[in-house]
């Protein structure tokens, strides 16, 4: 039974006049008491997944800066850290599909750019793709610690985000 059941079971018993007016209020206050600490606890539950959700999506994307300290880190830890906790944090699978999805692309796009060096056009859409590796990042690692889910622009996409 639920506590709306409840109530209206301890209303019928006052109109009857089993219960006093006293013991009606004292009663349903007790119901309201005992339902309340399992909503509490429920609701902090909820909201430490949403907080722990979205600070792992944000150190996904931002660990793609770890490319800039140790080469390939920027590859591996993305990828390692999205695979790890993909399965604890449902809402983590996303992020971690729109970061693969970006880094592959910045890797394609590195690649014919570098071979367009040669042709003198490849140099400044070098610095533009070093310019997103940075921007992209962030925007999506402020956009995660909200809860939100950003994909990023002109990415290739390997994976679904479905």
């Amino acid at each position: 039974m639920n506590i709306s059941d409840e109530i209206e079971k301890l209303q019928k018993l006052r109109e009857s006049g089993a219960l006093s007016e006293e013991e009606f209020e004292k009663a349903k206050k007790t119901l309201l008491e005992k339902s309340q600490p399992e909503n509490e606890v429920a609701s902090e539950t909820t909201a430490k997944i949403t907080s722990d959700t979205n600070m792992w999506a944000m150190l996904i994307h931002l660990t793609q800066f770890c490319g800039y300290i140790i080469p390939l880190a920027g590859l591996i830890v993305p990828i390692v850290l999205w695979q790890i906790k993909r399965d604890e944090f449902p809402g983590i699978d996303k992020h971690g599909r729109i970061v693969a999805n970006w880094v592959f692309t910045a890797i394609i796009f590195a690649v014919i750019f570098f071979v367009l060096i040669f042709i003198i056009i490849g140099i400044p859409l070098l610095i533009v793709l070093g310019i997103l590796c940075i921007i992209y990042p962030i925007v999506g690692a402020v956009k995660a610690s909200n809860g939100e889910t950003w994909p990023y622009p002109c990415s290739i996409r390997f994976f679904s985000l479905d």
